[in-house]
């Protein structure tokens, strides 16, 4: 059980919830979790008890016996305390987000509020926000980390997509390129024809499939990386064919 006491790792407050499953108190629903073999229904809190001077009570912003501040920011459906970071209630989410409210939109196909810049300028997925980030397999729609939009729609936790460029550019769901390689592909290019394949494999062509925009090409052989002829991107695959054939001769 977590000690009574103003604020967590989490979250910055006067006061602890009473959890409705269990009855013991704890800090967030996130200390909770970690510590009990269930979940903490944040919408059925009921009673929190005061840091301060002990008084368990009705949730609610201030405390009735000694007016203490529970959280500068308070929501009374989430019954989310914490220190003013402009957040908002969401009610198409369902949950509190971190604001400044007139900076995020909420899309409705999406099911998920956005960046303003991303407002007509992204590829919807209905409900992404209700899959769990492909990186670490942990929940994006309630998680406290914010949500990174790739062009391909897919979300990712930001600190996940940041540690993912470290290795690589693909989404690691649809393989279709992260972020802009338009430079990157431009000295490929310069790489390639810099290097020229063996003999054997000279005037060998294959078909490949283009992750970014899934046309498929009979291109060129070579072990750099094949270009798409019709967006130019090096992100492509040998068909099964194809890769079996190349292997043999590799032999």
């Amino acid at each position: 059980m977590a000690a009574v006491g103003a604020g967590c790792e989490h979250y910055v407050r006067g006061c602890v919830l009473k959890a409705p499953c269990c009855g013991k108190f704890y800090v967030c629903r996130l200390c909770h979790d970690n510590k009990e073999n269930h979940q903490l229904d944040r919408f059925k809190v009921k009673e929190v008890q005061c840091a301060k001077c002990k008084q368990i009570q009705q949730v609610q912003q201030h405390c009735r016996s000694c007016s203490s501040v529970f959280g500068e920011y308070y929501c009374d459906v989430c019954h989310l305390f914490d220190a003013d970071k402009k957040q908002y209630h969401c009610d198409k989410c369902g949950i509190c987000r971190i604001g400044p409210k007139e900076d995020f939109f909420h899309c409705s196909k999406c099911n998920l509020c956005l960046g303003l810049n991303l407002q007509g300028n992204h590829k919807c997925i209905e409900n992404v926000s209700r899959q769990n980030c492909p990186i670490c397999l942990e929940d994006i729609h309630t998680s406290r980390i914010g949500a990174h939009v790739l062009p391909c729609g897919h979300l990712l936790h930001r600190t996940c997509y940041e540690e993912m460029l470290k290795k690589g550019y693909r989404c690691p769901l649809c393989m279709r390129s992260a972020l802009d390689m338009t430079n990157y592909w431009r000295q490929l290019d310069d790489e390639v024809a810099q290097t020229p394949m063996p003999t054997e494999y000279q005037n060998m062509t294959v078909e490949i499939l283009c992750n970014d925009c899934s046309a498929r090409s009979n291109v060129q052989f070579h072990i750099l990386g094949m270009k798409c002829q019709s967006c130019e991107s090096y992100n492509t695959a040998l068909d099964g064919k194809n890769r079996v054939q190349v292997q043999q001769q590799q032999r």
